[in-house]
């Protein structure tokens, strides 16, 4: 069996050794052999749990909660029910932040919008309520009645 040392892993996963001594002293890794000299021998099996480990850092999983995912592991069959209503969780939060970051982006794309048919007119003044500074509910009409004629979002802010 192959076995690489933390500066392969380090490069291989894009991480400094030292984030991986971190997730090591967190205990994230502790299926991770040592050496004779103490050095760290990684396998695939150990490199494809750091990829997990990453996965679930990137879906905003804390570190103290991605121990328990793998000390989980550590407990065999015991725990499937555990591990799966713990990813069903957090897929749940995943999708709610993806949700509340698309509405973010609507809206940037929207004002893309606005401003760039302001400064075609040279005044923002065609977006607005006669004599206020408020947006006319006809400039949101307008830019969904674009939406359902086929027109993407990005497309209309986009020069």
């Amino acid at each position: 069996m192959a076995t690489y040392s933390i500066g392969e892993v380090s490069k291989q996963m894009g991480l400094s050794v030292e984030a991986i001594r971190y997730y090591d002293r967190e205990g994230l890794l502790p299926f991770v052999k040592r050496d004779s000299g103490g050095r760290r021998q990684f396998t695939e099996d150990n490199i494809q749990l750091m990829q997990m480990i990453m996965g679930l850092k990137r879906a905003g999983v804390p570190i103290k909660d991605i121990a328990y995912f793998v000390s989980w592991r550590l407990d065999g069959d015991d725990s499937l029910g555990e591990r799966y209503d713990f990813l069903n969780a957090h897929e749940k939060v995943l999708e709610d932040e993806i949700a509340s970051l698309e509405k973010s982006l609507a809206y940037l794309r929207f004002k893309k919008w606005y401003y760039k048919t302001a400064k075609a007119a040279g005044t923002e003044k065609i977006h607005l309520k006669a004599g206020t500074t408020q947006v006319d509910p006809s400039t949101y009409a307008e830019y969904d009645q674009l939406l359902k004629e086929g027109h993407s979002a990005k497309s209309l802010g986009d020069d």
